[in-house]
């Protein structure tokens, strides 16, 4: 039986091993940390008995990948949670715009944009799975419907303020729009910045935003549960330094990297092409994120009392102070009201605080490697929208961008997408090569190879399969 190594036990890394150890080789993974999963982890960041996801925690791109819907991921403990509505969106004037999973609901919710929301989000709502195989798949290829892919990509290379303007007629809708937007890191007169917004929004009516139950390590710990049963082994606390890499390459067919190009250039950069390895050095990374976990004695206090219905809340006001946000980070400042991006899992998921007691994750972005301590703004943001906030607070864990990176080394200045989603980036990711580096038994597997970033771990399987494909030819 060949061998074949991973390095990295994040997502990707864990779909690449599964691949890989379904075509019958015999696959180890190596992570770096003493707790596999990258930044699809759960630590007592706070007080005992408190539970914080460290790096994501919300999982429409997990719950809807077309490679993990192939897994029996439910038999090694993952159960997928739902609020009562995917995303609420608070504004100032005490209400709150609310996006329903269903489209009808959604339809009426919208208003004036409800028909026109439901007409561009159902096709591929309710074609879901192929519309995520052409969407979430390798930068080049021939998709399943090259017509439906087509208008897509007409209709979502726009900017976001172009798209929103051209669309929308409420300012309510335009607002939601843009901090489903803001997923994409850019600024929101930037090329693409539609394209995220759409696929989000899509995200809400084809599988909702769920959350797994007891936390982000529970899909990490499925992914390994079922590798295990294909015979693949991880190995935590180990990492990989050029001289070890020499004695895996000797012994193994394959070796997959689930990390930055940075990371595979210190580790591997005497096996590549100078100029494969300029290339990589100029590759874009995306601004990071500035990340604070709270312990709460009790709820967030909304002023809107729909924001209790979803686990997913947008605070930032209406479209253009979001754009004023991301723009400001754009161009390398540090926003003064920042977009905050909160999750409150303890409303639907009990079991990860004490009785009565809750948990909140909120990050906002930043420029990548970012110093700027933006608790306050965070903070200010939350007791706009829910006045007595800090009262609730019994201990916070504030993780700025080299504290994301120290935890996990593919953060690189608290870049949590693996790289900024440029046109450039979109089609060349990391380079022209893909996932292919040009050594025959070395691959990239990261978020930081085509689909880019998001919990999917698409990335990873079509790294393997290409693999794959290359050593039997």
């Amino acid at each position: 039986m060949s061998r074949a190594c991973v390095i990295g036990s994040g997502p990707n890394g864990l779909a690449a091993a599964i691949v890989l150890a379904r075509a019958g080789m015999r696959v180890e993974v190596f992570e770096a940390e003493a707790e596999p999963g990258g930044a699809v982890r759960t630590l007592p960041l706070t007080l005992p008995g408190f539970l914080h996801d460290f790096g994501s925690a919300v999982y429409p791109f997990a719950a809807g990948s077309p490679f993990f819907a192939t897994l029996p991921l439910a038999n090694h403990g993952l159960e997928w949670v739902h609020g009562e509505a995917p995303l609420a969106h608070p504004l100032d004037d005490g209400s709150a715009v609310v996006l329903e999973r269903d489209l009808e609901d959604a339809e009426r919710a919208l208003g004036a944009d409800g028909k026109l929301w439901r007409g561009l989000m159902k096709p591929a709502a309710d074609d879901w799975m192929e519309f995520a195989e052409d969407t979430l798949g390798p930068a080049w290829r021939i998709p399943h419907h090259p017509l439906r892919m087509a208008r897509f990509g007409l209709t979502a290379i726009q900017s976001a303020q172009g798209f929103a303007k051209s669309h929308f007629v409420s300012p309510r809708t335009r607002a939601i729009f843009a901090g489903l937007a803001g997923h994409s890191f850019l600024s929101l007169d930037q090329p693409l910045s539609a394209t995220i917004g759409w696929m989000f929004g899509i995200t809400i009516h084809a599988v909702g935003w769920p959350i797994p139950r007891g936390g982000a390590r529970a899909i990490t710990q499925a992914l390994i549960g079922h590798l295990k049963t294909l015979g693949g082994t991880v190995h935590t606390s180990s990492r990989i330094d050029a001289a070890q890499l020499r004695e895996l390459e000797s012994s193994s067919e394959l070796v997959l990297f689930d990390t930055t190009p940075r990371q595979l250039v210190a580790i591997a950069g005497e096996r590549l092409a100078s100029k494969y390895k300029s290339e990589l050095e100029r590759f874009q990374r995306a601004p990071g994120v500035f990340k604070v976990d709270y312990a709460l004695s009790q709820p967030v206090p909304w002023r809107a009392a729909d924001c209790r219905r979803a686990i997913t809340v947008h605070l930032g006001g209406s479209f253009e102070e979001i754009a004023a946000a991301e723009s400001a980070v754009a161009n390398g400042r540090e926003a003064e009201q920042p977009f905050v991006l909160v999750a409150q899992p303890t409303l639907f998921d009990p079991s990860r605080a004490p009785e009565g007691k809750h948990v909140l994750w909120a990050y906002c972005h930043v420029p990548n490697g970012s110093t700027f301590d933006m608790t306050e703004r965070i903070e200010a943001q939350i007791e706009r929208f829910a006045p007595g906030f800090r009262d609730c607070v019994l201990a916070r864990h504030v993780s700025a961008p080299a504290a994301l990176e120290a935890m996990d080394a593919n953060l690189v200045g608290g870049d949590i997408s693996g790289g900024a989603m440029t046109m450039r980036q979109m089609f060349f990711r990391p380079t022209s090569s893909g996932y292919a580096t040009g050594s025959p038994r070395l691959y990239l597997c990261s978020a930081s190879t085509p689909p880019g970033g998001g919990v999917h771990g698409m990335c990873g399987y079509h790294a393997a399969r290409l693999a794959l494909r290359r050593i039997k030819n």
